[in-house]
């Protein structure tokens, strides 16, 4: 059976880039390439350790934690790991975060806002100002004007 020489010019190459993987001769096996999976857990350790020796105790039965930025967007952790030390004013809050937009968690964040949040929350309401005129001046052009008087056309 020939074979064409496109097929055996293929087939060399490829037996050419498994010769170099093996590491004895013919009949053993290739050569595995280890890979070194990194632990994590000695960080999250290391850490524990830290705040245990600056005296952080654990807060428990907090729901969330928003964190404000200056640009108008919001740190959101849903039930964080948070840990406190009185003595050095220090939190570390720990979890799983979102960046989201004031406007996305607005009603239910209001006791939280300050004078410093005053800002974001003008833009915010002056934002939904105009979306709601331009809303309102969108339903005016859907209904057309019409001159007359319907009880008029309706008795004739």
């Amino acid at each position: 059976m020939a074979v064409s020489a496109e097929v055996q010019a293929a087939r060399d190459k490829l037996k050419a880039k498994f010769e170099n993987v093996r590491t004895g001769g013919k009949g053993t096996a290739r050569r595995t390439k280890v890979v070194k999976h990194q632990n994590h857990t000695a960080d999250d350790k290391q850490l524990q350790a830290q705040l245990k020796r600056l005296g952080a105790n654990a807060i428990p039965g907090i729901e969330e934690v928003n964190m404000f930025k200056e640009d108008g967007t919001v740190i959101h952790f849903n039930a964080p790991k948070v840990q406190a030390s009185v003595g050095s004013n220090m939190f570390a809050i720990s979890g799983h975060s979102d960046t989201k937009k004031l406007e996305e968690l607005l009603p239910g964040i209001l006791n939280q806002l300050g004078p410093d949040n005053l800002m974001s929350l003008k833009k915010v309401a002056e934002s939904f100002a105009a979306n709601s005129a331009a809303a309102a001046s969108t339903d005016n052009d859907d209904i057309p004007d019409v001159g007359e008087n319907f009880e008029d056309v309706s008795k004739s």
